[in-house]
């Protein structure tokens, strides 16, 4: 179980589950909503391996569940941002 809150922080939880759970059986054992109140389980993303999956999904031995925030910046304008800034540091 994998949540990351902001850049640069990652919260990542091994769980031990038995045969037959779910992704929502993960999530409620993982113990993310009491260490991030502000995370809504029911409305954010969630992903197995980087693809998106449900909550009723079975999980697999050495599934990766991923719980997705929003983006803050489109990534292309992000690299627009960083490249713009890199040219006017060039140009000096």
């Amino acid at each position: 179980m994998v949540y990351s809150p902001r850049a640069g922080e990652v919260d990542e939880v091994q769980l031990s589950m038995s045969t037959g759970a779910t992704v929502a059986d993960a999530l409620r054992c993982s113990g993310l909503q009491q260490r991030h109140p502000g995370l809504d389980l029911g409305t954010a993303p969630i992903g197995l391996w980087g693809a998106l999956c449900r909550l009723d999904d079975v999980l697999r031995d050495r599934d990766r569940v991923e719980v997705y925030r929003p983006l803050r910046v489109d990534p292309k304008e992000a690299r627009r941002q960083r490249y713009r800034a890199q040219v006017k540091t060039k140009r000096r």
